[in-house]
Order: structure tokens, then C-alpha cells, then sequence
């Protein structure tokens, strides 16, 4: 049975800024028209293409994490996505929760895989929507630009099925395993990840890596062209 949506899935919180100024011109820019479903679905792809996937903007901070800075930054790695895309949807008045899951990704730059000395992603974040009276999963994290270099099947999202993942790349290498799925909440548990992140990456010089990932990309993408 489908768990039916609480008054906290549409409230503002100090990361899901439903109250920001710019939240609103935005959700009202892209969120059009009177179908919940068309809304929730532009909205995803507002933010999955419109701000650029940088997994160096993680940072645990609640002033980075807030809905607004990730809008006015234009790059956001999965969790600050996934809070962005829970703010615009509750503006609107979609229930919306933040949702976490441990994922091995078999793709990613050779300078992550050399910092984090692992290719498990602890907490990767995602949005769960409550849509046609039931929950679905929208994950829009990787950006169209990313996936065509990564050569990695876009997420789309049509409001009624899960958008996770894919398996595999489009050349049928292997490309994310869900491990563990954390569960879903109102708002961001910073302190169980921070916990978590400082337990499973103690090697890290700082909650905030320095990085230029486009860069990388674009290494990464001629090294596997070659």
C-alpha cells in the first residue's frame, strides 16, 4: 500500500527552500500548466539539464546545500539536484521527499577514483515524488551534455515510473549497481552523512574536494576513445 503524503513533504526546511525568491521564478518558469504530472516532469528536466552535474560542489554545509545556492551556482552534484528538484516540486504543490541510496559506480574520472580509493558512492541522493497517488523515483543528477561524452543512457522521466540508474552504458559496460537503498526523508540528514562520509572516506583532506570535473571529463572521455 502506498504511504500516503504528510505535511512535511510540502514544507520548506533550511536545504528545500520552498520560501526562496528564486525558487519560485524558476519552479513557475519551468513548472507550467495545471497537470501535476507535466509539472514534475519539466521541473526534472529543468534541473537535470539545466544545472551541470559537478560531484566537487559536495559539500555538506547546509549553505551549500540550500535550493538556491545550487540555482545560482548552475552546478550541483546529486543530493544538492535532488533538494533543488524537491523545492521546485513542493512550490508547486507536489509532495516531494529527498531520497538515498549506495550505489558502486563502474564510471567516473580517473582522479575521483584516485581521491576517493573506492568506487562505492555512500548517500547517493535522488528526488521521490508523490504522483497519480503513488511515489516514484526521479534521479536528475547527470546532465544531457555528461551522458552523450560518458556515452551513458540518459534518465528520463515520464511522472509515473521509477527514473533510476541504468545498469549498463550504451556500450553495455557496466555502469551503476544499487547496493543499499537508505530510505527516504523530509529533509537532508546531514548529520548521518557527514557520519557516514568521515567513516567510509577518512583519507579525504576535507568535506570540500577542489576539483575541475569538466576537465577530467574530457580527459577521461579521449582516454576511453583511444
Amino acid at each position: 500500500m502506498t504511504e500516503v503524503p504528510c505535511n512535511e513533504d510540502l514544507c520548506s526546511t533550511p536545504t528545500i527552500e520552498v520560501d526562496h525568491p528564486s525558487i519560485t521564478e524558476f519552479s513557475l518558469r519551468h513548472g507550467l500548466g495545471d497537470d501535476p504530472v507535466a509539472k514534475a516532469v519539466a521541473l526534472y528536466y529543468a534541473v537535470r539539464d539545466g544545472i551541470r552535474y559537478d560531484p566537487y560542489t559536495c559539500d555538506l554545509r547546509v549553505s551549500e546545500l540550500k535550493a538556491s545556492a545550487t540555482l545560482a551556482s548552475g552546478r550541483g552534484w546529486c543530493v544538492s539536484k535532488a533538494i533543488l528538484l524537491a523545492a521546485c516540486c513542493r512550490l508547486l504543490g507536489i509532495p516531494a521527499r529527498l531520497g538515498f541510496a549506495d550505489v558502486r559506480n563502474h564510471l567516473s574520472t580517473a582522479r575521483l577514483r584516485e581521491l576517493m580509493r573506492s568506487d562505492v558512492f555512500y548517500w547517493h541522493g535522488y528526488t521521490s515524488l508523490y504522483l497519480l497517488e503513488q511515489w516514484v523515483k526521479a534521479t536528475p543528477a547527470f546532465n544531457i551534455e555528461l551522458c552523450e561524452k560518458f556515452r551513458l543512457k540518459p534518465l528520463e522521466f515520464d511522472g509515473t515510473e521509477d527514473s533510476i540508474y541504468h545498469p549498463f552504458d550504451m556500450e553495455g559496460n557496466k555502469h551503476m549497481e544499487y547496493l543499499r537503498f537508505r530510505g527516504e526523508y523530509a529533509d537532508t540528514p546531514i548529520t548521518e552523512m557527514a557520519e557516514t562520509f568521515a567513516r567510509k572516506y577518512p583519507y579525504l583532506e576535507s568535506d570540500h574536494v577542489q576539483g575541475n570535473f569538466d576537465q577530467e571529463v574530457e580527459s577521461e572521455t579521449r582516454r576511453i576513445a583511444e
